[in-house]
Formats: C-alpha cells, sequence, structure tokens
C-alpha cells in the first residue's frame, strides 16, 4: 500500500484519515501513514503520496514527537470494539514550485507539478536523493493534476526508525474521507488493472459523530496540547490483510457513511473515477 522510487517492500502499514473542525484552520482533513519499510535498492529511495488538496507547506507536518506510537494506539482502540473483518465495497514557499524541508527521517519534497521534481532532487541529500523514473511522475501529473504529491525520501540507515507521518490539509472535497493507497514497488508507475496484496489498518475519525460511535483512543497523558488538538477522540476501522488482495486504487469514504459508522461503504477507487 503504497509508491516507492525504487524496489522495497512495505508491511504493516497503518492509514488514518480524519475530518474535523479545527479551532484555528477550520475545516481540514488529517493524514497519518506508518509502515515498516525494508529498501531493496542498493541507494536512496523514497516514499511518494498523492494528497488531495491543492496547498500544501511544511507548517501542514506535525511532529509525533515523543507519541511515536499515536497510530498504534488507534489500532489498539479499534481491535477493542470489533474483530478484525476483510471486506469492500514556512513564509512564502507556497509559491516555490517545489518545496523542500526535512522532517523526521525524511527529506520531503511537496510538489503541484511533479514533473518538478526532478530538478529539486539536487537540493536533497545524496544519501538520501533516489532515482526517479519520469514515467513515474508523468503518471501523477495525468491522474492526479489537482493534487499535492509529497515525496518522502530516506537511506537505508534510516529506514526503520521513521514514526508516524502526520499532517493536515483543507481538503478538495471535505465530505469524502480518502487514504492514498495505490500500490507499486518497483519504481514503475503503478499497474492500474493489477490487483495487488493487502497488509493494513485504515483507520478513520468524524468530530460530527453520535455519542457512543467509535472507540475511544488513549492518548498519552503528556502529549504535546497542539499535536493533541489534530487528534480523534474516537475511532473505527478495519483491518485489510491475511493473503487479501484488492484492485489497486486508494480507500474512500463518504462523510454520511462514516458517521452511520457503515464500514462496508468504503470503496477501492483509481484515479480520475468520480
Amino acid at each position: 500500500m503504497c509508491i516507492s522510487t525504487g524496489e522495497a517492500e512495505f508491511s504493516g502499514t497503518i492509514a488514518y484519515c480524519g475530518r474535523q473542525h479545527h479551532p484555528e484552520h477550520g475545516l481540514i482533513h488529517v493524514l497519518g501513514y506508518q509502515n515498516t519499510a525494508a529498501n531493496l535498492t542498493a541507494g536512496p529511495n523514497a516514499m511518494l503520496l498523492h494528497l488531495p488538496t491543492r496547498q500544501l507547506t511544511p507548517r501542514h507536518f506535525l511532529a509525533a514527537g515523543r507519541t511515536g506510537d499515536v497510530l498504534h494506539r488507534m489500532v489498539t482502540a479499534v481491535e477493542s470494539v470489533n474483530a478484525a473483518a476483510d471486506g469492500i465495497a514556512f513564509m512564502g514557499a507556497e509559491t516555490q514550485p517545489v518545496q523542500v524541508f526535512d522532517h523526521d527521517i525524511y527529506t520531503v519534497l511537496l510538489a503541484a507539478d511533479p514533473t518538478a521534481v526532478p530538478a529539486a532532487l539536487r537540493q536533497v541529500p545524496p544519501h538520501r536523493r533516489p532515482d526517479v523514473d519520469p514515467d513515474l511522475l508523468r503518471f501523477y501529473a495525468d491522474h492526479f493534476p489537482d493534487h499535492t504529491i509529497a515525496v518522502c525520501c530516506f537511506d537505508n540507515a534510516d529506514a526503520q526508525r521513521a514514526k508516524p507521518l502526520l499532517l493536515w490539509y483543507r481538503p478538495l472535497d471535505p465530505d469524502r474521507l480518502t487514504v492514498p493507497a495505490l500500490d507499486s514497488h518497483t519504481g514503475a508507475a503503478p499497474d492500474l488493472g493489477a490487483a495487488v496484496p493487502v497488509d493494513h489498518w485504515v483507520l478513520l475519525s468524524t468530530d460530527q459523530a453520535p455519542s457512543g460511535w467509535g472507540a475511544p483512543v488513549d492518548h498519552p497523558r503528556d502529549m504535546r496540547h497542539r499535536l493533541r488538538s489534530f487528534l480523534p477522540g474516537r475511532i473505527v476501522g478495519r483491518h485489510y490483510g491475511r493473503g487479501q488482495t484488492l484492485p489497486n486504487g486508494d480507500f474512500t469514504i463518504h462523510h454520511d457513511d462514516l458517521l452511520a459508522g457503515d464500514l462496508d461503504r468504503v470503496e477501492r477507487r483509481q484515479p480520475n473515477r468520480r
């Protein structure tokens, strides 16, 4: 459940998307993403995520700090109430073509135009600078024209030490929660006609849920207030795995179906499908 610029294996993925009214930023979505990466490329590698927003800057990325288990705590909350069920129905930075910054173990490139990434790669430290197939970047440009692409570069030594990626954004469609889940671990563009193996949790939340909805999350008492303001009090989710394969695509659900707690309404959606 990931796209990489070189050969890699990703396992145990936890992906979270939450919808909330933030006291400072208004109606936003919050994305969380974590997995175990095994880099099978001799040199640096990168994980690519396509995010349904036109504006993303370094300030949208949230530092996990000491609470690197925040997504695992969400999984624990969900596991306690349902059996794992399988089934699916910087100032001025916005003007730069590609923003480059460090976050946790990654050097991150944010691009509204993926074809601008190659020129920006020289700003990435050599030990993290991957080779990127131009056809992969063209795939994103063709299929996700309104999205922001995050290229998260890492080296072999750091691959196992990643904390969860946590970020917030104003979504293209506030009522459609989407987890990027296209799959290709070879460095090539994903095959949209393929069925791919899955091994991950998909977690979802909304601050408009009725009383008793979902499972309460046991956040650490010493979590920083700023981080806590972006995280859910209650969560729902489903595990996809145990040898299961699904059509290549993203996970998405409408907010009304999420409010109803109907995870059978989670869809596997490909780009350019409405």
